[in-house]
């Protein structure tokens, strides 16, 4: 088994700051890639970013130079760190990681519980 514990959400005031965290532990053979997505009320799950085990990162558009990703692959730990935040930015954040459980086990994806990121304006 798999569990993602994440942590860091709340509420901040517009133009604050938070730093979501995700820990995978369990069955971890390899991590392929960790990220966020976010849920807002009435609207569908979206990326917020996502970052290879590798390096390289992708943003949603909406994030570009305000978020920043990052990844310890040593603590299968995972990072964003939110600044300028907005009222757009209200939404559940959900960790992400894309594993495998053994070397004979495909790639898979787990999802972490979520956490709640408000900004009052």
């Amino acid at each position: 088994q798999v569990q993602l514990v994440e942590s860091g959400g709340g509420l901040v005031q517009a133009g604050g700051s938070l730093r979501l965290s995700c820990v995978a532990s369990g069955s971890i053979f390899s991590i392929n890639a960790m990220g966020w997505y976010r849920q807002a009320p009435g609207k569908q799950r979206e990326l917020v970013a996502t970052i290879t085990s590798g390096g390289p990162t992708n943003f949603a558009d909406s994030v570009k130079g305000r978020f920043t990703i990052s990844m310890d692959n040593a603590k299968n730990t995972v990072h964003l760190q939110m600044n300028s935040l907005n009222a757009e930015d209200t939404a559940v954040y959900y960790c992400l990681v894309k594993l495998r459980t053994s070397r004979w086990d495909r790639v898979r994806d787990y999802w972490g519980q979520g956490t709640q990121v408000t900004v009052s304006s």
